[in-house]
This record gives structure tokens, C-alpha cells and sequence, in this order.
């Protein structure tokens, strides 16, 4: 059985980065949350 890799914060971020980056759907959910957030402040 092999030993599992216990992953460090940074490569968890830059993981989760790189699936968020290849997934259009997700993208556009958080730019609709950023304009929301931008919208609110002004």
C-alpha cells in the first residue's frame, strides 16, 4: 500500500487554482460574485 503525500497549504492553493482555471462554470460564478461585491461598495 502506498504511503499518501500529505500536501502543503501552497500546493493545495495552487491545486485548487488550477481546477477552478479549467472550469468555465465555475469562473462565472465568481465573477458574478465579484461584480455583486463591486456593485455593493459603490
Amino acid at each position: 500500500m502506498r504511503k499518501v503525500k500529505k500536501l502543503s497549504f501552497e500546493e493545495l492553493v495552487r491545486e485548487n487554482k488550477e481546477k477552478l482555471m479549467n472550469d468555465p462554470d465555475a469562473l462565472d460564478r465568481i465573477e458574478e460574485r465579484w461584480e455583486k461585491r463591486r456593485a455593493a461598495v459603490k
